[in-house]
């Protein structure tokens, strides 16, 4: 994405805090792993958002319609020794130049200028609570700027959460975001082809998993979340993440992974036979788990509620539990009485985007809220019938099935990001056929 892009979330953010204002963000921290080594660095979404700046210490200031520039930029100095080291810094004038700040200051210089960038100010837009450091250090400018009062010095006399304004506004993808979507959502499908293609029982699950690791990397992205690669039972398991059993010839392999491209998540379950074919119970399942999924999608449509879909599903899923004999009674009142939850214990989707459970709220005074254009969410009913089940059968045990897509909310309806990987189970059975 260009700089234009980021400049145009910056303009749109400022518009709605309004003059004497000003917003504060920092940028994420790098994170140990163990002794020397750290974890790859990832941006902070809000961050990254705003300024397209993937740097660790760093600070954005927004302050719309000051003279001198609404954009403040304060980050890393150059430095030839820790360059070498550690990599390459854009710098003051890198931040100029590239990211289009009006102003770019070193991080060291943050203590001395922050209270002059705040001096004067109502209201200052800054989340309490995610950054303890930082929570730290804008209390100690504000008692700073407070003991200069007599010499006119103005603090901020309100202190605003950021999250309400600009998660509202992330909520809602721009055609550049939504471009890198479909690209994230393109290469994860093509790595949950390529893990049906690959696997074989006798396999491990990490095995498989190095095949959608492989071909995330292969296309210049990262996992957007831990893989999920859950054989048999461990399907059951809703935030497997071991990863390390083997897999059996008569069970099911349930993976949930995605792609993050350039920030942007991809979201898709796919549940499939390690060997190739479904069982009749198997099958049965989830002919029910696909048969709610689609009906859940055809409620992804400007105007409907944000609980269509859930509601769509838990009644489908239901519906199928009855017809299999799994669960006993009424529809209505299994569902009122949340039967289905014994199998089905999770809600249908969440919003997607630079976050793979995105920000956004699901509700506007107190009731679920509408769907528009430039919403992406998940659909992805399940069932698992976890081994011991009381009061069903043994055939069904060690069984869990999730069906996961990423929807985009389209002006005359939805598009489905991930249709680019098979889950009709008669083409999963053929396209694995052809591997074998």
């Amino acid at each position: 994405m260009n700089k234009t892009e980021f400049q145009r979330r910056r303009q749109r953010l400022m518009k709605a805090m309004g003059r004497g204002s000003v917003a504060i963000v920092p940028a994420a921290e790098i994170q140990i792993r163990n002794r020397d080594a750290d974890y790859p660095f990832r941006q902070d979404s809000d961050f990254y958002y705003l300024t397209g700046f993937a740097e660790p210490e760093a600070v954005a200031v927004l302050i719309p319609g000051r003279k001198q520039g609404a954009y403040v930029l304060f980050s890393r100095a150059r430095d030839p020794l820790m360059e070498t080291w550690h990599g390459r810094r854009a710098g003051q004038k890198g931040a100029l130049e590239h990211y289009g700040a009006d102003q770019a200051y070193a991080i060291d210089e943050l203590d001395e200028l922050m209270p002059e960038l705040l001096d004067g100010c109502d209201t200052l837009y800054y989340t309490l609570g995610g950054r303890p450091d930082y929570d730290h250090q804008v209390i100690h400018w504000l008692t700073t700027m407070r003991e200069k009062a007599r010499a006119g010095v103005k603090p901020p006399a309100t202190i605003t959460a950021l999250d309400p304004l600009l998660h509202e506004q992330r909520l809602f993808k721009s055609k550049a975001e939504v471009q890198a979507m479909r690209r994230a959502a393109q290469v994860s499908a093509q790595a949950h082809t390529r893990a049906m293609l690959s696997c074989r029982p006798g396999q491990y699950e990490y095995q498989v998993e190095a095949e959608l690791l492989h071909e995330f990397r292969l296309h210049g992205c990262v996992p957007a979340y831990n893989s999920i690669v859950g054989g048999g039972e461990n399907g059951c398991i809703l935030h497997y993440v071991e990863n390390n059993a083997v897999l059996k010839a008569g069970d099911l392999l349930l993976i949930d992974a995605g792609a993050e491209y350039q920030h942007y998540a991809g979201d898709i379950t796919r549940t499939f036979p390690i060997n190739g074919r479904f069982t009749p119970e198997q099958r049965a399942l989830y002919d029910v788990v696909l048969k709610a999924q689609l009906a859940a999608i055809e409620q992804v449509r400007p105007g409907r509620r944000w609980n269509d879909p859930h509601d769509t599903a838990v009644r489908v899923l239901t519906q199928g539990l009855v017809k299999l004999g799994l669960l006993k009674g009424s529809v209505a009142g299994l569902i009122k009485d949340e039967a289905y939850r014994k199998f089905y214990m999770h809600r249908t989707g969440h919003w997607l985007g630079m976050d793979v459970h995105d920000v956004g709220d699901y509700k506007e005074k107190e009731q679920w809220r509408r769907l528009r254009p430039g919403m992406v969410l998940t659909v992805e009913p399940g069932l698992y019938i976890a081994p011991g089940s009381k009061g069903v059968a043994k055939r069904w045990w060690g069984i869990g099935i999730r069906i996961e897509d990423d929807v985009l909310v389209t002006a005359r309806g939805c598009e489905v990001l991930t249709r680019g990987v098979v889950k009709d189970p008669d083409a999963i059975e053929a396209l694995m056929a052809r591997s074998r």
